[in-house]
């Protein structure tokens, strides 16, 4: 059976929410009442009046997280699966869960300017358990200032992280391939990064049986705005109203984009990947090279076989300006509206700060964002040593890039999804790309400014 396809987003969260991505863009600045017809606000309350905790998540709250937290907490938990309609409704509504689970890179700017989160500095002021002095700087893409991330009030925090350019690879397929291991250190360049991929490609019979390499990262715009950055350019403008894909940086991110979906050695919005994430396809001995970051190890390492033949290795780089960048920081923020803000607080600083959160930072699934958990970081295997190596070394390219507070990131995804299969299968040119681009995104990022006000 052949292999089709590409993951536009890890941990299936925007694979959840990518459905109401236009609707997502509808929420306005002052949201009228509306009913949404459930039950699921934060207002509900347990037994002879125990607090019902509602949180809005996906399977990473599992059973044994909600019994723990009830009788850490003394509250009763109730989960809302995460559904961006849903949640768009309940904010509406004024009715929202307590807690959100959200991407603080993508989603912090979109509803901080909505104001409809809850600004979390006078409980940072007062908690013990959460100083800001140990919370690690990728934090800040939970801040807003009205204009830019990184400033302003802190909204949420991020339960774990990774610098989601940054690459795994099968030692095992490179040395069928006799090709040198990329460097631990200095990043390969993009091209250089697509040169391997289709030495490392495996077909029969004319279809893909092995991808030499999943080039998508996160997702389609995010990758464009890595790829933009790292030649010197920008995708948002400075006011964070309009895109521009026609710069010369933008198109030579489109120009590469181009030539690795028409060499099908990969999965790419063309043609989607069936297993719909790289976890699969690479375990099953089918990609020697996986884009994604740090957290992708806490997978590898549920098999040692796959572990041992397993390496990380630095973003690779489109220009000179480095940078490794994270498009993600997923965790989880208080609405504004919610019922329970100091139960939902007592959430934060037990899933946060207490025992959850040291379990997460010794289990290789991602960096723990509380800088006192950093020496909890698995490195006993050969396989964790070498890539908690390699992360430290890349620390200091982590950059944070603004996203629009205009639109949801999978609005723009669904705006590439819908120009580029077409286009690459016709041999469109990446200058025409680009203005279909730029007209579409600007069309809903001008309509998304409007209802913001």
């Amino acid at each position: 059976m052949s292999i089709s396809g590409t993951s536009l987003g890890r941990r299936q969260f925007l694979v959840a929410s990518a459905g109401a991505a236009l609707a997502a863009t509808a929420l306005p600045g002052c949201a009228a009442s509306v009913d949404d017809g459930s039950d699921g606000g934060g207002s509900k309350s347990g037994k002879s009046g125990q607090t019902t905790l509602t949180i809005m998540s996906n399977g990473e709250i599992d059973k044994p997280t909600i019994k723990a937290a009830e009788q850490a907490l003394g509250v009763k938990v109730s989960l809302i699966t995460f559904d961006a309609t849903k949640l768009n409704a309940m904010l509406a509504s004024k009715n929202p869960p307590d807690l959100v689970r959200g991407s603080g890179a993508l989603d912090t700017p979109y509803f901080a300017a909505r104001g409809v989160m809850t600004d979390l500095d006078p409980y940072f002021a007062k908690s013990t358990a959460l100083k800001v002095s140990d919370l690690d700087p990728v934090n800040d893409v939970w801040r807003f200032d009205g204009k830019k991330q990184g400033a302003g009030p802190r909204y949420g925090m991020a339960k774990d992280y990774s610098q989601d350019a940054m690459f795994w690879y099968r030692t095992d397929m490179f040395d069928a391939a006799k090709l040198d291991y990329p460097s631990e250190t200095k990043p390969l360049s993009y091209d250089e990064w697509l040169d391997l991929g289709k030495h490392l490609v495996k077909r029969r019979l004319g279809k893909v049986k092995v991808y030499g390499m999943n080039g998508a990262g996160l997702g389609p715009f995010t990758m464009f705005m890595n790829m933009t950055a790292s030649a010197g350019g920008k995708l948002l403008a400075d006011d964070l109203a309009s895109v521009d894909f026609s710069s010369p940086e933008a198109i030579k991110a489109l120009n590469w984009y181009l030539e690795y979906a028409k060499a099908d050695i990969g999965p790419s919005v063309a043609n989607p990947n069936p297993d719909g994430w790289d976890g699969p396809t690479y375990q099953a001995n089918r990609m020697a090279m996986a884009n994604d970051g740090y957290w992708f190890g806490g997978q590898i390492g549920s098999d040692a076989k796959i572990a041992k033949v397993s390496r990380f290795a630095p973003a690779p780089q489109l220009g000179s300006h480095r940078i490794s960048p994270c498009f993600g920081a997923t965790g989880y923020w208080i609405p504004k509206e919610a019922k329970n803000k100091d139960a939902a607080w007592k959430f934060f600083e037990w899933y946060f700060g207490g025992k959850p959160a040291q379990d997460r930072a010794s289990s290789g699934w991602g960096i723990p964002t509380l800088k006192s958990l950093r020496s909890q970081m698995p490195q006993t295997t050969a396989f964790q040593k070498q890539a908690y190596k390699v992360q430290e070394q890349e620390l200091p390219y982590l950059q944070v890039m603004t996203f629009t507070p205009y639109v949801q990131g999978t609005a723009l995804d669904a705006v590439i999804n819908k120009v580029l299969p077409g286009a690459i299968k016709s041999g469109t040119s990446a200058g025409k790309i680009a203005d279909q681009l730029n007209s579409q995104m600007n069309a809903q990022i001008a309509k998304g400014k409007e209802l913001v006000g």
